[in-house]
This record gives C-alpha cells, structure tokens and sequence, in this order.
C-alpha cells in the first residue's frame, strides 16, 4: 500500500510537470517536459545504464565501508569509552566540513577514479552510522546492566553478548538515514572530477544545455536512491526483525530475554 502511495504520488506530480511545461512552454534549456526527458531514455539508453553502473558500484561500496567502518568505530569506543572524549570531537570536525571542500581534495590525493567517489561516500555514510550505533550502546536500559552485572559479566561480555544485541535497531535507524545519502557521496565525487559517472553525465550535459539529459540521469539517481533505502529495509528486516518496533530499541520482550539468557550461562 505504501508503494502504491508513493506512486500515485510521483504520478501526479509528473502529469503536474507537465501540463506546466505545455501550458507555460518554456524553453527546453530551461525546463524540458516529461516527454522530452522520456525520450532521452529512449536514444540514449545504453549510455545511461552504462554510467548508472559506475555511480550505482561506488555508492554500493562506499555504503559498505562506511557502514562496517562506522558500526566498528562505534563498538570500539563503546569497547574503550575513556578514548571517546578525544574521538568524538575529530568525527564531528570532519562532518561538519562541507563536502564540496573535500571532494576535490579527495580527487588530488585519490585520483579522478572509483577511489576518490567511494571514500566521498565512506564519509559521508560514516557519521549516522556511527551516532546512531554508539548512541544505541550508550543508553542501555539501567535495570538491565544492574541485571547483566549480577552475572559478573566483563566489560567486553556485556559489551558483546547484551549492549550490541540491544543497539541494533539504533544501527538499522543510522543505515536508514545514511543509505539515501550514499548516492550524494559519489554524485559529489563524481560532479568533482570523473571520467564516468551519472555526475560526469550531468556535468557534461549542463555544460552544453542538455537540461533534459540532466534531468534524466537525476531521475536515474532518484530511483538508486528509493530502490537502495528499500534494500536496506529488507536487509535490516531480516537481520534486526525487532527494530521494526521503532524507535525504541529496549523496550518489548527481547532485552528481559537478552538477560535472562546471559544469566543462565
């Protein structure tokens, strides 16, 4: 059913496009109607898919790393909580840095290839995940350390067996938000210096006002970025079937579980 919202909602807002472009004919420069970017589709098609594939590779990797480097961070300095006071302020520098200031940096030092547009993407899916995980670590329930330190549990056993069970739905909210970003980090890159790319696609063709291949690889890159935030719902679906809850990753049945069956062992 949502599917079907989100679909009539798109529909109704490209008959809307397009009854203003034929009511308003502006220029096709400026904003071609939905007819003449499906016709862009149409001849160009091969040259499209074959610059989707560079872009939909590097956002794909670049999740990955950043998701696994961010969840990593997150559990180490749960792991270490004294280095986090020197840690944190670093990551927060880093995201507050505007990424069209290290795009090209990153282009200098990586090169103009897939290197460069993967780590613009490592760092820009990093963060969320990161904070969502460690906040998840963080606030376990008290009564449920009180209840995990009667075992005489360590640090790292709390840690392994109980804390990050419990933080997997922050983790799944984090891969929420970061995953419709990813398309941002190698669009980015790409936008900087490429030789590929739907970015590439898109720099060359506003270069020469092609606004409705422009268009199109935008409307490429918005279906990346639906299918992609759906195959994180799947995945973290199977994975995390509890965070469907909400928001709330210790409440419900699970974390007395989670205790109990550590006091048992």
């Amino acid at each position: 059913m949502r599917a079907f919202h989100a679909a009539l909602g798109l529909g109704g807002l490209i008959l809307l496009w397009q009854a203003g472009t034929a009511v308003f004919s502006p220029p096709v420069y400026l904003l071609p109607s939905p007819l003449v970017v499906a016709m862009v589709f149409r001849d160009q098609w091969d040259f499209l898919l074959a610059q989707s594939l560079v872009t939909l590779s590097e956002i794909l990797i670049g999740l990955g790393a950043g998701a696994i480097l961010g969840a990593a961070t997150a559990f180490a300095l749960a792991a270490h909580p004294r280095i986090g006071p020197f840690v944190w302020p670093t990551i927060l520098v880093l995201q507050a840095l505007p990424v069209f200031v290290l795009a090209p940096i990153l282009v200098v030092w990586l090169g103009f290839g897939m290197a460069s547009k993967v780590a613009m993407t490592v760092l820009i899916i990093f963060f969320p995940v990161a904070s969502a995980f460690a906040d998840g670590l963080n606030r376990t329930e008290r009564d449920i350390v009180d209840a995990v330190s009667l075992t005489q549990a360590s640090h790292w056993q709390a840690l392994v067996s109980v804390r990050a069970p419990l933080a997997l739905p922050s983790l799944v909210s984090g891969l929420r938000v970061a995953a419709p970003l990813a398309p941002l980090g190698a669009v980015v890159g790409e936008w900087v210096g490429a030789s590929a790319g739907l970015g590439f696609v898109m720099v060359q063709a506003n270069a020469r006002m092609q606004t409705a291949t422009v268009f199109a690889a935008m409307a490429v890159l918005a279906a990346m970025t639906l299918i992609l935030r759906l195959l994180v719902d799947l995945l973290t679906a199977r994975l995390a079937p509890w965070a469907r809850e909400g928001d709330r990753p210790h409440s419900g049945r699970r974390p007395s579980q989670t205790a109990s069956t550590w006091r048992s062992q």
